[in-house]
């Protein structure tokens, strides 16, 4: 099992267990250095995705999956490494527990570009399900898209 970190739409429980079925929650924690941010917009279907980008003094909330072997194909699939949308890459995420190394997709294009109303509220309700505090939640309803 390798450790992921979901930090945008994965972080829905129901979702990730349609997406890697052999894959449990193992809890949640910050990504702390980092931002939620949004890029690529010609690639996505409507508006910008969601990445991470490196930023002092920001957090970003992620909940962790021990990620099956049988899973890392499909979830790779899903995220589009075999298209160069995402890549994998590794940092860790502090938890109750102390730091974890974990890895996760980061998008491969420049940040920029607004998100459909739509792909952010599924990013929200998404953190809100999997016990993001809720000013981090609020913050993220209030974001320009």
């Amino acid at each position: 099992m390798s450790l992921y970190a979901a930090y945008a739409g994965n972080l829905d429980a129901r979702l990730m267990t349609r997406r890697a079925p052999h894959s449990p929650l193992r809890g949640t924690g910050w990504l702390n250095g980092w931002r939620l941010t949004f890029g690529g917009e010609q690639m996505g279907w409507e508006g910008a995705l969601a990445t991470i980008v490196e930023a002092p003094r920001s957090q970003v909330f992620v909940a962790l999956y021990d990620i099956a072997p049988a899973d890392e194909d499909s979830m790779d699939r899903w995220e589009g490494v075999g298209l160069d949308i995402y890549r994998r890459m590794r940092v860790r995420v502090d938890t109750l527990e102390g730091e974890e190394p974990v890895w996760l997709y980061v998008l491969n294009a420049y940040e920029g570009g607004l998100p459909s109303a739509r792909y952010l509220g599924e990013i929200a309700d998404a953190a809100e399900s999997a016990g993001a505090p809720h000013d981090y939640v609020m913050e993220l309803r209030k974001r320009p898209c």
